[in-house]
């Protein structure tokens, strides 16, 4: 989960202005958590409070947190800012969009089994994503969050998410980099997402990859960020502290009451 939001806050300034290099500060001033930070908080906020994952309580929370932080860094994405904002009542709005995926990281830590896992992660997409491919790229990203906490191998998660939701996975962040562009699809940044993961060789090194492809970086690294953390169980210790301190007491809340509640463990 707070590997979710580093990838985030290290993704924000390369989002309108890519840098296709591995070789870049993590952090800079002008480094913010996005959007996709504060709706994954909102999405464990709702997991913590509404056992029955009901839409109507996730609906809330996401009103709740987006009412504290209107005007993130990049804003919110032009649909969902009208879903969210508007004041009608909110409906699906059959959206494809990587926002489903880069919320969900929570929704990887909460439980036991994979089925309820993918169920809960429908769930919490769909309330604007309902389209096949905003619930499909919200699955598979938190069937390769679980998956990777419960000691799979790369090339089991690999194999599960080729099977079950038809990416290819089999191309490499160098053969990704140099054609890639910002997508805002599902389709179009979760496969590149978990390459990066798939790619790497420890945390770092999967923000790294992630960022250097380019495009939606924040939702990349936010989406990447989420699995290699729950895969390799450890955070250097620097970028565990840089993170934390440019957290507002409220995201900290949730991510420690997420610890107590489920398997997650906060890294030290």
């Amino acid at each position: 989960m707070l590997g979710a939001i580093i990838g985030d806050t290290v993704g924000s300034i390369y989002e309108f202005n890519n840098i296709k290099t591995t070789d870049f500060p993590l952090f800079s001033e002008r480094s913010e958590f996005t959007d996709d930070s504060i709706m994954s908080v909102a999405v464990a906020d709702w997991l913590l409070r509404d056992k029955m994952h009901t839409r109507r309580e996730l609906e809330a929370s996401m009103e709740r947190f987006a009412d504290e932080y209107p005007n993130p860094i990049g804003g919110y994405g032009g649909s969902f800012y009208g879903w969210l904002f508007s004041g009608r009542e909110r409906k699906p709005y059959n959206s494809w969009g990587n926002g489903s995926a880069m919320r969900v990281s929570a929704v990887g830590w909460m439980f036991g089994t994979l089925d309820e896992t993918t169920s809960v992660a429908k769930i919490s997409a769909e309330i604007t994503h309902n389209h096949p491919e905003g619930i499909k790229g919200a699955q598979a990203t938190a069937a390769a969050i679980f998956l990777a906490r419960n000691g799979k191998t790369k090339a089991e998660i690999r194999s599960h998410i080729e099977r079950t939701y038809g990416y290819d996975l089999q191309r490499t962040c160098d053969e990704i980099r140099p054609t890639y562009r910002f997508e805002e699809s599902c389709q179009g940044t979760v496969p590149q997402a978990i390459i990066a993961f798939l790619d790497s060789t420890d945390f770092e090194s999967a923000i790294r990859l992630a960022v250097s492809l380019g495009g939606d970086s924040d939702t990349l690294a936010c989406i990447t960020g989420g699995i290699a953390e729950a895969f390799y169980k450890a955070i250097p210790q620097p970028i565990v502290k840089e993170i934390w301190q440019r957290l507002p007491d409220d995201f900290k809340v949730v991510l420690r009451e997420l610890e107590q509640q489920s398997e997650y463990e906060l890294p030290k």
